[in-house]
């Protein structure tokens, strides 16, 4: 976290060396180039990871077997959802 800090200090401090004009110009610019502190997240009712892992295994037979905690572990949140609905 304190990286970022950082980095947005050094990234403010090169834009006001920068002389583009006005005050306001340098503001909009230093807003325009820091990075958004927030994610915008979708929750989906599939997941794509297991319906492809599904898919594959119907073809083929998974050498190291990767994927089987995290399917296990979304057969058991899928259950628990079936179960509360």
């Amino acid at each position: 976290m304190s990286d970022n800090k950082e980095l947005e200090r050094e990234l403010s401090e090169l834009l006001m060396e920068q002389d583009n004009g006005s005050e306001e110009e340098r503001r909009e610019e230093e807003r325009r180039r820091l990075s958004p502190k927030y994610e915008i997240r979708v929750q989906t009712t599939l997941d794509p990871i297991v319906e492809e892992t599904r898919k594959y295994r119907t073809m083929a037979k998974e050498i190291d077997g990767r994927y089987d905690d995290y399917l296990k572990k979304t057969e058991q949140t899928d259950k628990e959802r079936e179960r509360s609905e």
